[in-house]
């Protein structure tokens, strides 16, 4: 074998070990949709001219598209949430953790925050959420979702949000 053609080999090999190690250390990302359908009972307490909010949010998590990884298109989860807000002249401030339960037990974790709209019936408004990772083919995960928050009558509330998650 010619030397030219050790070093092509050579060359070769060495430029194929390095492209599987990026994609490799580049680990796992993806896009998903999904939609929730939520009941909420909340507690209000007027104090110094701001208005406290909280309470549970409860209910299911359905992926509506998916482009691959742990979110399966389809897919439901059992959703748990504490919401907390405080609404003043200033606007709300809304944090609510939640945590999603699969149906193979589970779990992946997101803090929703909101700085716009409302929790009233006919309100809401949009916000973000952080993907703060979770338990089994969850673990690791991070990302964010853009999300909107509908209030309707009889306590509910539906949300769907677009989300782009990373694992390394």
């Amino acid at each position: 074998m010619s030397i030219i053609k050790r070093r092509t080999a050579s060359m070769f090999v060495a430029s194929s070990i390095l492209y599987a190690a990026q994609v490799a250390a580049a680990g796992e990302s993806g896009s998903f949709s999904y939609v929730a359908s939520l009941v909420y009972d909340y507690t209000t307490l007027e104090h110094a001219e701001q208005t406290f909010t909280g309470g549970p949010l409860h209910g299911t998590v359905t992926v509506i598209e998916s482009s691959g990884g742990p979110f399966a298109e389809g897919q439901h989860s059992v959703v748990t949430c504490f919401v907390y807000s405080r609404k003043s002249d200033a606007g709300l401030d809304l944090e609510t953790p939640c945590t999603n339960t699969d149906a193979s037990g589970e779990q992946w974790f997101l803090m929703a925050i909101r700085k716009a709209g409302d929790i009233q019936a006919g309100g809401g408004g949009e916000g973000r959420q952080e993907l703060m990772g979770g338990t089994g083919k969850y673990a690791g995960l991070s990302g964010t979702c853009v999300y909107t928050a509908d209030y309707l009558s009889d306590d509910q509330v539906v949300s769907p949000a677009r989300c782009e998650w990373q694992k390394p």
